[in-house]
């Protein structure tokens, strides 16, 4: 697969190095055949914030031969995107590459004409100034990232590295994508949205944080029936108190911090075991395999057989470069 990721004056390094970081280690573990590359308007070398020049780029034909174009960012005063940037992503689009915008990188998608009236995320700090220039565009300040298949968009900063770990999951499996993360020393898979940066997470006054030894006690016990009192009791607080905390701490519910978690679950085991539909139903404390089916369909946009039939160990690799 052929990536290319945009590079403009006064780009930080870290939103440059986060694509090329991700992808670049799924080539380097020997998953699949991925090149990633650099692009600018013309080829020319940049000037990063941090004051380094990058040169030996590409042009915007990189982004024509592109599976995936990669906004990692964009100019904070504003500025509209070249009309030949504009069409090289209009013209990559249209011909089946999947184009992301990472951080502020979403007011470039917006201005090339590729988000249309639906959803997207970008900045916490920005989502005003999207929705004052981009009225159209519904914002979700809840999540991480948003991927409508074909466009992508993410939250700030570090939410790219979410979002190209979601590339990665959606197109070579959990697996592999867990396998990147324990490479990077980073999290699989980050619940909750922006509001937990946006909110003051509540801690316990003695230094220990309850939330998470409620997440803890949860992750062990998914195969349990679990309410919202049992984690307050894991916490050691009041429901009240419990219910503010964990939406301030993850930024979500815990009904559906929980209902990711179980499906976080039932794909590992889709993919590392041969259990029935049934028994990982039950495992994973759905009430019945329907119900699991339901849920995992809702959230994934196939079966659960299906996706194990794709992503199974015992299946096929799909890392092959035939589906990279």
């Amino acid at each position: 697969m052929r990536i290319a990721v945009y590079a403009f004056e006064g780009v930080t390094m870290f939103h440059l190095a986060v694509p090329q970081m991700v992808f670049g280690e799924v080539a380097r573990q020997g998953l699949a055949e991925w090149e990633t590359v650099l692009f600018t308007d013309d080829g020319d070398a940049i000037r990063t914030a941090e004051g380094y020049q990058i040169g030996g780029l590409a042009g915007l034909d990189a982004a024509a031969a592109a599976d995936v174009v990669v906004i990692p960012s964009w100019d904070e005063n504003g500025k509209r995107p070249s009309g030949e940037l504009a069409g090289a992503l209009q013209q990559a689009h249209g011909q089946g590459a999947t184009v992301v915008g990472l951080c502020l990188g979403a007011f470039a998608l917006a201005d090339s004409g590729l988000l249309a009236a639906r959803p997207a995320v970008t900045h916490w700090h920005a989502l005003d100034a999207f929705s004052q220039h981009y009225p159209d565009i519904p914002v979700d300040r809840t999540v991480l990232y948003i991927d409508h298949g074909d466009v992508l968009t993410s939250a700030g900063t570090a939410a790219g590295i979410d979002a190209c770990l979601h590339i990665v999951r959606s197109r070579l499996g959990a697996e592999a994508a867990n396998h990147v993360a324990r490479s990077l020393v980073v999290a699989p898979h980050r619940s909750g949205g922006q509001a937990q940066y946006i909110e003051r997470p509540i801690l316990h006054p003695g230094g220990t944080n309850p939330i998470a030894e409620a997440l803890d006690w949860a992750i062990e016990h998914l195969g349990d029936k679990i309410s919202v009192d049992d984690l307050a009791k894991a916490s050691h607080m009041s429901r009240r108190s419990f219910i503010r905390a964990f939406r301030a701490a993850t930024g979500t519910t815990p009904a559906t911090w929980l209902r990711a978690r179980r499906l976080d679950e039932v794909r590992r085991l889709l993919e590392i075991t041969d259990l029935p539909i049934d028994r990982i139903a039950a495992q994973c404390g759905f009430s019945s395999p329907i119900t699991m089916r339901q849920n995992f369909m809702s959230e994934y946009a196939t079966t659960p057989s299906e996706y194990r039939r794709r992503f199974s160990a015992s299946a096929p690799s799909p890392y092959s470069a035939s589906e990279a």
